[in-house]
């Protein structure tokens, strides 16, 4: 029995297809149990869910042999889009859109690798800069190229479907509060 298994969570993809899809086996429980009006939601969760693991299970994939997690990377990404490889911690917690203290355990196992250095604020003395890496831009270049490669151009949509989904996602995000449109820049004087 895998690691997965007894921890009970489901394989990210299974060895072979299952012979039904079982959200819509949900959906038609859902519905027989007369939760009609819940059905839709319950198969949208539940396909976003499923459609997040399979994603992640390629990304992970992927940035393994970099010894790299997702979020590993996206910390690494967003200092090297950076001018200058650095960032307030604040920044990065903001624009990752995660929990303070992920983004700092995160930031530990960058630091601890060597792929990122913290530093004092040079203003605020309360506050940390992130600074990149020389390792750390090598080691974020090649694994950008691989994903590039193997993940995020491989996503088995096409891409009238993969923009129409993206579109769609961000329509639910931005109704639940996760954005708002940028307001309007006054004309110049």
């Amino acid at each position: 029995m895998s690691e997965r298994a007894t921890r009970g969570e489901r394989p990210a993809r299974a060895d072979r297809p299952a012979q039904i899809d079982p959200i819509a086996e949900a959906r038609r429980q859902w519905l027989d149990h007369g939760w009609a009006d819940a059905a839709p939601g319950m198969t949208l969760v539940t396909s976003v869910n499923r459609a997040q693991q399979l994603l992640e299970a390629r990304v992970e994939g992927v940035l393994r042999p970099f010894s790299l997690s997702f979020a590993r990377f996206e910390v690494l990404r967003l200092l090297a889009f950076t001018r200058e490889g650095r960032m307030p911690m604040q920044s990065a917690v903001r624009r990752l859109q995660v929990h303070p203290t992920s983004v700092t355990s995160t930031v530990d196992r960058l630091v601890r690798d060597g792929l990122v250095t913290r530093e004092r604020h040079p203003t605020d003395g309360r506050a940390t800069v992130l600074t990149i890496t020389d390792a750390g831009r090598a080691l974020v270049e090649r694994a950008t190229a691989a994903l590039n490669d193997e993940a995020f151009t491989a996503t088995g949509l096409e891409a009238e479907e993969l923009a129409e989904l993206v579109r769609i996602i961000a329509l639910l995000r931005k109704r639940s509060g996760d954005f708002e449109d940028p307001r309007p820049a006054p004309e110049p004087l």
